[in-house]
């Protein structure tokens, strides 16, 4: 079964490359050179430092002049639109650059946004099973045979189903039912308070809303330390490819040094970085989002720089759970400008 699962994963992907292939060459840097076009998959918390960076100038004083920042939904979505050229960068997490680097041999991690699995599995109001400070294996043998929102297929929130359910000899796409529920936080709250799932495996700030709203709980959640072999994991990330490089990077390393001065802003800022979250995340409860700016230091990265040893946990977590056949090497799909 893991073999099948990355193979689907990998076809999910090469499907949407080929569709994006068929109207402009794969790997193409976007057609204006005096713009940096940066897609992301949705307005999850890894990508809060390019809100930032925005919101204080610090792109444009950079130098960097961004296009429009399209939310694309899914990771696969996110590679299409970078093989296409329609985008220079993709903001998303390492599940999709390493599937797009099966597909596409020039794939290339251009930065570091969260070095923490920031994915919370959540549990509906009146979860029938063990309470959230069980043994981990009893809580996620609890998960068998739910029903269990995710954002798509080949998602890291997919992903840390597939790798919690083997580490007790379960398959998550057979053992449970998986829902794809899109990249909408709301939505995927109101399908769980509805009964339509009985729990989310869904990024940050899915859980802390959830639990302000009193619709279910933080069940295991790796950034607060649930699962060990997790910890300190790369996660959030920014993604190319060398054909984009090659045409834009200094356009590149300008924006590094913007999401560099955001990442310091929000350890350092934490009433400022409250309000600007509190705006980023438009119509969330206050007392989720001051949950949220309690945890974000802890799993921010100091700077876009890729450590090399959360870049080989996440591997080590990939390769576990079967969702690569293979490890890149550091050197090779790390670029050399964020390097450590």
């Amino acid at each position: 079964m893991k073999l099948r699962t990355s193979i689907r994963t990998a076809a999910a992907v090469a499907t949407a490359i080929g569709l994006a292939a068929a109207s402009g060459c794969a790997g193409q840097a976007s057609s204006d050179s005096d713009v940096l076009n940066v897609g992301q998959i949705s307005d999850s918390v890894a990508f809060f430092p390019l809100y930032v960076a925005e919101q204080e100038g610090f792109f444009e004083d950079e130098g960097v002049t961004l296009g429009e920042r399209p939310r694309l939904g899914t990771g696969a979505k996110l590679a299409a639109a970078l093989t296409s050229g329609s985008i220079d960068i993709g903001a998303g997490v390492i599940t999709d650059a390493l599937n797009l680097a099966e597909n596409t041999d020039d794939t290339q991690i251009t930065g570091s946004l969260v070095t923490e699995y920031y994915v919370d599995v959540i549990t509906a109001d009146g979860f029938d099973g063990p309470p959230a400070d069980a043994p981990l294996e009893e809580r996620i043998r609890a998960l068998e045979g739910k029903n269990i929102g995710i954002t798509g297929p080949g998602s890291g929130t997919e992903a840390l189903l597939i790798y919690l359910f083997d580490q007790v000899g379960l398959d998550a796409k057979t053992d449970a039912t998986l829902v794809n529920l899109g990249a909408v936080t709301s939505s995927a709250i109101g399908a769980m308070s509805s009964g339509q799932v009985d729990a989310l495996a869904f990024f940050q700030p899915a859980g802390q809303m959830a639990e302000v709203e009193g619709v279910g709980e933080i069940y295991i959640s790796p950034q607060r330390g649930d699962v060990p072999d997790m910890a300190g994991a790369l996660h959030g990330v920014l993604f190319s490819t060398g054909t984009a490089i090659e045409g834009k990077g200094e356009q590149i390393e300008a924006f590094n040094r913007g999401i560099d001065r955001a990442l310091e802003f929000i350890e350092t800022n934490p009433e400022e970085s409250a309000e600007l979250l509190s705006s980023y995340l438009e119509g969330t409860d206050p007392a989720a989002v001051e949950a949220l700016v309690e945890i974000l230091p802890q799993e921010m990265a100091t700077s876009a720089v890729v450590v090399q040893d959360a870049f080989d946990t996440a591997i080590s977590f990939h390769l576990d759970s079967a969702l690569i056949a293979e490890a890149p090497d550091y050197s090779s799909i790390v670029w050399a400008g964020v390097q450590e």
